[in-house]
């Protein structure tokens, strides 16, 4: 952490030198998205070194060993039977709601999650909140013996789905996981002991993922790695950890001195926990791996994803900023939420790299003076980006180039993401592995395509102009990196859109065939109608 901060501020010192200043317009940019770069860097490296703080007090440990009384469970004949053992918080009853959100993700995908859910060691009951209204769903959750909810319209989207289950539970807890996210046994046994603390809102616990399969699942899955590793341990220190959707249990009393899960953004993880910080609530965040999900595995997922956390995050900044003396806050909470809130201009910050060396090459404008060494320059910035490699490799004990490809070529959809803040432009829910027709990723990569055809050609006419005047310079070699970069997102976004066609067609052919078997079959009697089952049609048909 040491030197990667010597040469983060080593690197700041040598950019703001004046002798080293070069032509405006390129200084500019490289100010502009390294000033984010070096601030963030600072921020993450500050509160990974207070990533050793343990949440687990006297108090959890003393909660933890009391939780489960053995002789009662004896007693009750329930020791087959850890799903239905009695939990003691503080020396009375506990109880908890689990519930499993849905929207359209794939049956089998549900039927793991409410399976693991239902086997959950402590006494609870299991809720499937199906927004997608779908009876297959509710056939399956009656299969496997849990709750079925379903409500009339998709107000609030997954916040009002939550809210809507908190009006006809009465559970004193409760726990919230995503379709994809099917918990462990011991996920009560392992959070429920932080509640033991009267101010406790919430138990966070991290997304870990099952499906690093391929190049787009681990590069998205990684990203989130650090965050969830040292940077969530880190917030512990500062109360400002804070929820991000899935794999937490909260306190009911303490959602509903906010008036409930926060319903005004898509983002209502985040923006639920700024509401608990400033009314004196505490959260808590625990590494361990209590639930194991799926990362987004098409461009369209990953897009939707990374556009719908980063517009809460711009929100928070432009909305409710974390400085304002209107805000409940300590200092270190402000901090921490300023740097979450402007976390995604990192991914803006390439946009503006981008440009620097195309104005090199065609204008011949550079960002640093002629006079300074080229070593010299790149003894500085490796200072600075190769320490943050190091610093991953040392604490994360691995890296991936699909992160820092994923990185550089998402910087669209972080634009995107600010202009939907900006302008409280409204987007549609959705989640993460929702079953639907297979669509053409480049729906969704327009802007890389341009960017990249424009960088092909710009280290075309670089190579051209160095063959020409017998001078190579680091512009040209930044810019092939660029091109090769997008180009390898783009290969990727193309071997998916030929998988999208093939499956396409595949779809069109079975429903031919469908047809063409169905004409052939000699009609079927039909009964007289009779008045439907109304039990099929309950808003909320719960047991």
């Amino acid at each position: 952490m040491l030197l990667a901060t010597i040469g983060v501020l080593a690197y700041a010192s040598f950019l703001f030198r004046p002798s080293h200043h070069g032509d405006l317009l390129p200084f500019a940019l490289v100010i502009t998205a390294e000033t984010f770069l070096i601030a963030q860097a600072l921020l993450a490296l500050w509160t990974i070194l207070s990533s050793g703080y343990d949440a687990r007090d006297f108090s959890y440990h003393q909660a933890k060993r009391g939780l489960f009384d053995p002789e009662q469970v004896l007693a009750l004949g329930l020791e087959s039977s850890p799903s239905r053992w009695p939990m003691r918080l503080n020396e009375e009853s506990a109880s908890v709601d689990v519930f499993v959100t849905t929207y359209g993700e794939d049956l089998d995908v549900i039927r793991r999650t409410v399976t693991a859910a239902l086997a959950i060691r402590g006494r609870h009951r299991t809720l499937v909140l199906d927004d997608g209204r779908s009876d297959e769903v509710r056939e399956l959750a009656h299969e496997l013996g849990a709750d079925y909810v379903r409500r009339p319209d998709n107000k609030g989207a997954k916040a009002g789905n939550i809210n809507h289950a908190l009006s006809i539970t009465d559970g004193e807890f409760f726990a919230v996981f995503d379709a994809d996210f099917a918990p462990k046994p011991e996920f009560l046994h392992e959070t429920l002991p932080y509640f033991a603390t009267d101010k406790v809102a919430f138990v966070q616990t991290p997304q870990v993922y099952g499906n690093l399969h391929t190049v787009l699942s681990r590069g998205s899955g990684y990203m989130q790695s650090v965050f969830y590793s040292l940077i969530q341990s880190g917030k512990n220190r500062f109360n400002a950890a804070f929820c991000v959707g899935t794999n937490v249990v909260f306190r009911r009393n303490a959602v509903a001195d906010i008036g409930g899960i926060y319903e005004k953004s898509k983002s209502e993880d985040i923006w639920t926990s700024i509401h608990l910080h400033e009314r004196g609530w505490r959260s808590i965040y625990t590494g361990a791996v209590l639930a194991v999900g799926d990362t987004p595995e098409s461009v369209e997922a990953y897009s939707k994803q990374q556009l719908r956390w980063a517009t809460g995050a711009f929100e928070i900044l432009l909305r409710h900023n974390p400085l304002s003396r209107k805000r409940q806050l300590t200092t270190d909470q402000r901090i921490q939420y300023l740097t979450t809130a402007t976390f995604y201009l990192n991914g803006i910050a390439p946009a503006l790299l981008l440009i620097v060396p195309p104005l090199q090459i065609y204008f011949d404008l550079t960002p640093v003076a002629l006079g300074v060494p080229t070593g010299t320059w790149l003894m500085y910035y490796a200072g600075f980006y190769f320490m943050q490699i190091v610093v991953a490799l040392y604490t994360m004990g691995s890296f991936r180039w699909e992160t820092l490809m994923l990185a550089s070529a998402s910087f669209p959809i972080y634009i995107q993401a600010m202009w939907n803040a900006l302008t409280r432009r409204e987007r549609q829910w959705h989640v993460t592995g929702r079953v639907g027709e297979a669509r053409s990723p480049f729906n969704y990569t327009f802007p890389q395509v341009l960017v990249f055809l424009f960088l092909l050609l710009t280290t075309v006419v670089g190579a051209w102009k160095a063959e020409v005047t017998g001078s190579f310079n680091v512009a040209l070699a930044w810019n092939a990196l660029n091109t090769i970069v997008l180009g390898i997102f783009l290969t990727i976004t193309y071997r998916e859109a030929r998988t999208a066609r093939a499956t396409r067609r595949t779809a069109r052919r079975t429903s031919r065939q469908a047809r063409r078997v169905a004409r052939r079959r000699p009609p079927v009697p039909t009964a007289t109608p009779s008045a439907p089952d109304s039990s099929t049609h309950l808003v909320g048909d719960h047991r």
